[in-house]
């Protein structure tokens, strides 16, 4: 196979991360003032009362009702898509990162110990204290992980000179701090 058939045609990267969360001001009040993101817009409610479209288009339940999606940006990463859903059999726990499906989201920072007491000192749980790599091609990386009000896990993460791996790489990981100029919020949320 040759470079020109793999993959999906014109790839450029990771637009968002979606997240369900249950209580939307929360989140957004969350993401804007604790982690730094930037409200972008609300999307408005989706419901199908009689059909099938959330079932077809999303594989989800026929009477989900999605309240509301919002998009925020974070910094010069990823944006989020944050959605408030109702529905008659959603599940009201995050898995575990060790649980098949589990997941989290990772925030660049320049100084990780400066982050995570700003975490700490907004009363958010952070795990432990940083944890600095020595060793192997993350060498050079710290991270720690700490969880939103509503349980999601996260991490921040920081490699201000660099990883190990870099040294011999043809192709180096993305890194947010090379990714641009950031944009600047038109309008905040009531």
């Amino acid at each position: 196979m040759n470079n020109q058939t793999k993959g999906l045609p014109g790839l450029a990267g990771i637009d968002h991360a979606g997240l369900v969360v249950p209580n939307m001001q929360e989140a957004i009040a969350f993401f804007r003032d604790i982690i730094g993101c930037e409200f972008i817009y609300s999307g408005g409610s989706l419901k199908d009362d009689t059909g099938n479209f959330m079932q077809d288009k999303m594989n989800i339940h026929p009477r989900a009702h999605m309240k509301e999606v919002v998009f925020m940006r974070c910094g010069n990463g990823s944006n989020i898509e944050l959605f408030d859903f109702e529905a008659p059999d959603q599940k009201t726990v995050f898995p575990r990162n060790s649980d098949i499906g589990g997941y989290h989201l990772c925030f660049y920072v320049d100084d990780i110990n400066a982050a995570s007491e700003h975490l700490r000192s907004h009363g958010v749980k952070v795990y432990d204290k940083p944890e600095f790599e020595k060793h192997g091609p993350g060498a050079g990386e710290s991270w720690v992980y700490f969880e939103a009000p509503w349980g999601l896990q996260m991490e921040l993460i920081s490699y201000p000179s660099g990883k190990a791996y870099e040294a011999n790489a043809g192709m180096r990981l993305w890194n947010p701090k090379q990714s641009g100029s950031r944009s600047t919020a038109i309008y905040s949320p009531p």
